[in-house]
């Protein structure tokens, strides 16, 4: 953990120093497939930057419930095709060229509403670094292929799936679905996820191994 606080601490340095030289703000992001831990290492960095940072999903751009159904693809929540992979993207390029005075107010995702939730993360136009993780961050197919340009590192978390997998099953329920139901959707949707995920690893700048 202190090497990746060190490594993300340096990217800090590099946005502020490019900030008050007119420059980029600094993206890292942060990959893997469901489960890794994408979120909790994210949060444990930001807390650790004293400020330097602040995080920004990609979850916040899950489609609403009702678009994914009025779409048929309510069943494959999670999949590539159930974001807004193009907003996302967008939200991205404006957040690397900060305006002085400011402040960009990005989504976030309620688990317990399973919906996304706009305007509820603010990033200060001084912050050097923004941290954003997700799944699909080394994506290469449609929309998703305009935002590894847009990060200046990603990592890419790698957790044994006799780890991984039983962990997700645990978020699922609790976060309201039946033992069985969590089982049946990591199965048949989360894993099949998971797969595109793995596609992306080699575009990585680092490989963090999860235990």
């Amino acid at each position: 953990m202190e090497g990746l606080v060190g490594r993300a601490r340096e990217l800090a340095g590099g946005g502020r120093r490019g900030h008050g030289a007119g420059g980029q703000r600094r993206v890292l992001g942060i990959a893997g497939p469901p489960g890794a831990g994408k979120s909790t290492l994210a949060e444990r960095l930001a807390d650790r930057l004293d400020g330097l940072a602040v995080l920004v999903p990609m979850d916040g751009f899950h489609l609403a419930q009702a678009e994914l159904e009025r779409l048929g693809r309510a069943d494959r929540k999670g999949a590539p095709d159930t974001f807004d992979a193009a907003g996302y993207a967008a939200l991205l390029a404006r957040l690397r060229a900060p305006e002085p005075g400011v402040t960009v107010y990005a989504p976030a995702f309620d688990r317990a509403l399973e919906e996304p939730v706009a305007g509820s993360i603010p990033v200060p136009p001084d912050v050097p670094l923004v941290i954003t993780e997700g799944n699909y961050l080394l994506h290469d197919e449609g929309p998703w292929a305009a935002v590894r340009p847009l990060l200046d590192e990603v990592w890419y978390l790698d957790l044994d799936d006799r780890h991984r997998v039983p962990r997700l099953v645990a978020r699922h329920v609790h976060f309201g679905k039946a033992p069985a139901h969590a089982e049946r959707w990591v199965t048949d949707s989360d894993e099949a996820n998971a797969r595109v995920v793995a596609r992306g690893r080699d575009r990585a700048d680092l490989v963090v191994r999860m235990s």
